[in-house]
């Protein structure tokens, strides 16, 4: 399989980055694949090559001949998969909660990655053999709506969507506590912890996030809250939600004890013995890669959440609203159609398809 060289033209305000930063930037890639590349001679500067490290110049254009994909060593596995939608290009799935989506230290097999090499005849390549088709990730025990690309056309158009933001993610959590206002947003950056690696955290000079939210059911010492996260830090919703007193669901990295805020021992037993983070992938937008459509895609909520909604619905609710949003500060998300019910099965929008 050919692979065709993209080209790059360093904007004005690109310009005094590394070269290996910008590369980065400008493709699905890591920044210590894009070193990599480049001092394998992969990429070129004006013509030449040059060191990762090299600071660029507007103006410049920087070529990336990608190298050949290697052939995946991945075990394809025959694990059963909720296909929301599915053509030539890409692939739309209903991930279930546990499942991981690709093969690390821990879990060498039984990912998503093992299941979609079964179910596909070729994923793109440019995730790398470890990660083929892979364009975005949710957490282990995160359910709902995911997108993998199975050309590498498909993969580039899909990354850079999710990189430049024209890609829309909403999410549905049960937080601890009540908001006290039904509407907000989170600018606070995000980084590795200080001193607990594992985690994430709210760190000064960290990456820049923002995460808008909106209350659409209050209980007894809880919440459902749809999340819109305008970034996409690692953890986002969890760490952004923590940090305003409103940590989520069964989060056992950072909700602490909140459980005990519950007046009710029976639903404070119930939300701290619940098995993962009570966050739902509700709904992605984003546009075809081969015909630019728009499309969007939503994930049923699944029956451990609905069971738990129950739950602390029997303990008593305050408010319920609908659970599209009818904007927030301004901002107006586009054919927002307020509901008033929990979505019960995945809907689509396919390019020539009426909007209904």
């Amino acid at each position: 399989m050919s692979v065709d060289t993209l080209r790059f033209v360093v904007p004005a305000e690109q310009a005094g980055l590394r070269l290996d930063r910008f590369v980065a930037t400008s493709g699905d890639w890591s920044r210590a694949q894009a070193a990599r590349w480049i001092s394998d001679g992969h990429v070129t500067r004006n013509g030449r090559t040059a060191k990762p490290a090299a600071l660029l110049q507007t103006g410049d254009v920087v070529a990336v001949t990608p190298p050949p994909v290697e052939p995946s060593e991945l075990l394809a596995q025959d694990i059963p998969l909720d296909v929301i939608f599915e053509d030539a290009h890409l692939i739309v799935i209903n991930k279930p909660p546990g499942l991981v989506i690709h093969p690390a230290a821990g879990n060498p097999d039984g990912t998503l990655v093992n299941a979609l090499l079964a179910h596909c005849r070729d994923l793109s390549g440019i995730g790398g053999v470890e990660r083929p088709g892979i364009v975005h990730r949710l957490d282990k025990d995160t359910s709902g709506v995911l997108v993998a690309a199975k050309t590498d056309a498909a993969h580039r158009s899909l990354s850079l969507s999710f990189r430049w933001r024209t890609t829309e993610k909403r999410y549905l959590c049960v937080v601890y506590g009540v908001p006290t206002r039904d509407e907000g947003a989170v600018d606070a950056p995000i980084a590795r912890h200080p001193s607990e690696r594992k985690r994430m955290a709210v760190v000064e000079g960290g990456r820049a996030a923002r995460t808008l939210w909106w209350v659409r059911e209050r209980f007894a010492g809880a919440a459902l809250v749809e999340c819109r996260p305008v970034t996409g830090r690692t953890h986002q919703i969890r760490v952004h939600m923590a940090h305003i007193g409103h940590a989520l669901v069964g989060d056992q990295v950072y909700a602490g004890r909140q459980w005990r805020a519950i007046p009710d021992a029976t639903l404070a037993e119930r939300c701290s013995s619940f098995p993962r983070q009570a966050l739902h992938a509700w709904k992605l937008t984003f546009n075809h890669p081969a015909t630019g459509e728009p499309m969007t895609f939503e994930a049923p909520v699944p029956d451990d959440l609905q069971a738990l909604l129950a739950d602390l619905r029997s303990g008593g609710r305050d408010v319920r609203r609908p659970l599209q949003p009818a904007g927030h500060r301004g901002v107006s998300p586009e054919g927002a159609e307020p509901r008033s019910r929990l979505p019960a099965r995945p809907r689509r929008r396919v390019p020539g398809s009426a909007a209904r």
